[in-house]
């Protein structure tokens, strides 16, 4: 028993001092204080056994000492029964305490392990940070909307161009159609004309045919101008 208030010394001293070598050695520090408690407790189920056997023995010489009458030894015997049963407490104590720091050494192992985890963040933040210049940042941004801004207008004035190029080419394509169209109707009239025209004036090819050409002229202007058509 001296042997493990002894190791449980030993191990509160080192969590006390902890803090001073904490950011160097602590990976080794918890390595070695969980061995420690692990060789603790170890000792604490090996003495409390020997302590229960000792238990058996003192009830079986008391029943042993009762039987005989022997008061005295019995008497005796009881008061050594009564300190082992004490001491045999004691030991449930201690490995409930060492429980409790190794559970206090398993917690500060996962706060240090999440103090490197913010710190190593932290460190990232801050070279991110003095790499990007805000101004700069701001900068380019304004650029990009500027540049932005143009490519949109030059797109737009391209658009309108072609579109003033492709509607001019409808438009006369249009009007040529229209144009076409009116000397078909034209010569459909003329056509029709000349075949009503009367027999007799089939003697005088000549005469007639001044006079259908006279027709045509006249009826292709007279059509042209209705037309708007210079």
């Amino acid at each position: 028993m001296l042997h493990v208030c002894r190791v449980l010394s030993r191990c509160s001293w080192s969590i006390e001092n902890l803090c001073p070598a904490i950011n160097v050695f602590f990976p080794d520090i918890i390595k070695e204080q969980n061995r420690e408690l692990r060789g603790t407790q170890r000792a604490i189920s090996r003495d409390r056994a020997a302590l229960e056997k000792q238990e058996k023995q003192l009830e079986l010489e008391i029943k042993k000492m009762a039987k005989t009458g022997n008061k005295e030894a019995c008497k005796v015997l009881a008061k050594q029964l009564v300190q082992l049963r004490k001491q045999k407490n004691r030991t449930y104590a201690v490995s409930s305490k060492v429980t409790s720091m190794s559970t206090q050494t398993k917690v500060m192992n996962s706060q240090m392990k999440m103090a490197g985890a913010m710190s190593a963040t932290a460190k990232t933040m801050q070279a991110v940070n003095k790499k990007m210049d805000p101004q700069k940042t701001l900068q380019t941004m304004q650029n990009f909307q500027k540049e932005n801004m143009k490519m949109e207008m030059t797109e737009e004035m391209i658009n309108d161009t072609l579109d003033d190029i492709f509607d001019a080419s409808d438009e006369e394509e249009e009007s040529q159609d229209i144009v076409n169209q009116v000397l078909d109707e034209i010569g459909i009239e003329i056509s029709g004309k000349m075949a009503k025209a009367p027999s007799a004036a089939r003697g005088l090819p000549s005469a007639s045919a001044s006079t259908a050409t006279t027709i045509s002229d006249e009826e292709i202007e007279r059509q042209l101008k209705a037309l708007g058509v210079d």
